[in-house]
This record gives structure tokens, C-alpha cells and sequence, in this order.
């Protein structure tokens, strides 16, 4: 969230109009969407229409503080099947995938898949995938153009230069684990635990190691928080940070702790999620989970992502949940 005081130069525009002003770096479209979601604040009142500001009055705008993030690089939108290019560099493209598309060919994918379709779409023919996100997971996934930038991603992985951070709502607000400091000063909490993967592709976590476990650590922090009513448990809108990159680590980790990402069918409490509509009034198809950020770190000028080094991808994401009777609690 931001707020800003109407000063004199905005006094008599409209709300979106003033925003901009106030923060160039947003989208009219998002604010528009804040607006039809009652997240924009006039002096304490909510609002969805677009109405003229006075000198002195104070609004806020409640977006996830990633949008307000002045080093993201600007959105090439490109429509595609299933997926756009958010962003595209020298060796790499930065996919913003379709939920319920999965990333690679797999028992129970479809027929279609991420990798498949952007072969078979743009001119990079030798695409690989440089990471994988769950198939009802959407956001942004990195695909480097050809093996080249594939190994040299692959170095950037193995060397704990790329972060990759989420945005989810859960069930509940979550307060456990221990306060850091990420990367770039954004303070988390941490929480640790051991996973189990079956053969059949199925994920347990414990709180004791047992054999063959992997260690898994996830970092969170409430963006926002919402009250439903009607005695209904409160939801979060959690950031979250992977520090080990694991199968389904956040939806398991999450549901672990007691928290499940909502519409979330497998980890999940599917008597609470057919409780919530889509903003079209349909059942939520999708876990509310999407990967809206990747960050890079130092690259060293021998690697052939150099040009990327410090960068900073972000999106906003896209939920299916229907905000309108939901109260923002501060």
C-alpha cells in the first residue's frame, strides 16, 4: 500500500488521474482494477468510481507494493496462446504463463504446454525452459532462447543469483517463523521443514528429518488482509520468497503450517475454497497463486546474462478471487 496527500496541482482531477501523478510508475489499468475492488481510499473511504480529488484529501491505493517498484523493467505485452512475453533480454525471455498450462509435456498436461507452444509461436525454435512452476501456478517463468543461455542460467541458479518471489492468498494470517532480511532489505519470516516426495509424485512435509527428506525454506510476509464475514476465517495476501525451490513447496509448506493458498485443491480445504467466488460469479478454478517477481544478483561479466545483472521483473497478478465483499483490514 501508498498514500499520498492531494496537493494543489491534482486538486479537481480525478482520483486515477491524481495517482498517476503521484506515482508514475503505475498503470492506469491497475488502478482501475483497485477502483472496481473498493482498494483505493479517499480519506478513509472506499471508492469504485473515479471521482474528482480536492487539495488536502488523502488517498491510498492498496496494490501489492511490487508495482509501486521503480526498478522494474516496463511490460512488453505480446498475446499468445497460453502465455505472453512480459519481458524479453538479450538470451532470454520472460514468460507470463496461463494458469492451468503446465510448463513441459506430462502425464495429465494436455495436450498443449508452455515450452511447446512458444517453439511453435515465436522464432526461438532451440527455447528451453530454465526453471519449472506448477501448471495451475501462473506468472513468470524464465525461458532462455537457446543451450547457450540455458547453461549460463543455469550457473546464475546454481550460484543463489536469481530469487523468485510470489504473491498468494491464504487462509488465515500466518505469524510464525523468524524475522530476516531478504536480499534487498525487504524483512520476511522464515520458516524450515524436511519434504518428502513419493514416486508417485505425491508431497509430505515434516517438521524432523526423516530418510531422503530435502530441506526446504520459505520466507513470507502479509501484504494484506482481508475479513469475508459471515464468520469466516480472514485471508492474507502473502509475498513469498523460495530460498530452496522445491516440488509444490509453497501450496505443502503453506498448508503445513495451517495456512493452505486458497482454491488450492490438492494441499488445500476444499470446503473453504468452494466458499469463494470468481469475479464472475463462477467457483474458483485455480490456487490463488502466482510468481510475480524474479530478481538477479551480481552477474559476473563472464556469463552471457550480464546484461540482466541487478534487474528486476515484476508483474502484478492476476486473481480469480472476487475482492467486492471483502474488507481490507489495516
Amino acid at each position: 500500500m501508498r498514500d499520498f496527500t492531494v496537493n494543489k496541482k491534482q486538486s479537481g482531477l480525478h482520483v486515477v488521474k491524481a495517482s498517476l501523478m503521484a506515482f508514475p510508475q503505475l498503470k492506469p489499468a491497475d488502478l482501475y482494477h483497485a477502483l472496481k475492488r473498493k482498494d483505493i481510499r479517499i480519506d478513509g473511504r472506499k471508492t469504485d468510481k473515479d471521482v474528482a480529488v480536492r487539495e488536502g484529501s488523502k488517498v491510498e491505493i492498496w496494490l501489492p507494493d511490487s508495482l509501486f517498484d521503480n526498478k522494474a523493467i516496463p511490460v512488453r505485452q505480446e498475446a499468445k496462446p497460453g502465455f505472453e512475453i512480459a519481458f524479453e533480454t538479450k538470451g532470454l525471455l520472460i514468460i507470463n504463463k496461463s494458469q492451468g498450462l503446465a510448463v513441459h509435456s506430462g502425464r495429465s498436461t494436455g495436450e498443449d504446454n508452455l515450452i511447446d507452444l512458444i517453439r511453435q509461436n515465436t522464432r526461438y525454435k532451440d527455447a528451453e525452459l530454465c526453471h519449472r512452476i506448477d501448471m495451475n501456478t501462473g506468472g513468470l517463468v524464465m525461458v532462455a532462447k537457446n543451450k547457450a543461455y540455458l547453461d549460463s542460467a543455469t550457473e546464475l541458479f546454481r550460484n543463489g543469483l536469481i530469487t523468485k518471489r510470489y504473491h498468494a492468498i491464504v487462509i488465515g494470517c500466518p505469524d510464525l517463523g523468524e524475522q530476516v532480511a531478504c536480499e534487498d532489505g525487504v524483512i520476511m519470516r522464515e520458516i524450515s521443514a524436511f519434504l518428502e516426495k513419493t514416486k508417485s509424485g505425491n508431497v509430505y512435509i515434516h517438521d524432523t528429518k526423516q530418510p531422503k527428506d530435502l530441506e526446504i525454506t520459505t520466507r513470507y510476509r502479509i501484504l494484506r488482509r482481508f475479513d469475508p464475514g459471515e464468520d469466516r476465517q480472514l485471508l492474507s495476501e502473502l509475498e513469498l520468497e523460495l530460498v530452496t525451490g522445491r516440488t509444490h513447496q509453497i501450496r505443502a509448506h503453506m498448508a503445513h503450517i495451517g495456512f493452505p493458498v486458497l482454491g488450492d485443491g490438492n494441499y488445500g480445504r476444499n470446503k473453504i475454497n468452494m466458499e469463494y467466488k470468481t469475479s464472475s460469479g463462477g467457483k474458483l478454478r485455480h490456487q490463488q497463486l502466482y510468481s510475480t517477481k524474479i530478481l538477479i544478483g551480481n552477474v559476473p561479466n563472464g556469463n552471457l546474462h550480464s546484461d540482466i545483472s541487478s534487474k528486476c521483473f515484476t508483474i502484478a497478478p492476476e486473481y480469480e478471487l472476487d475482492f467486492k465483499d471483502l474488507e481490507v483490514l489495516v
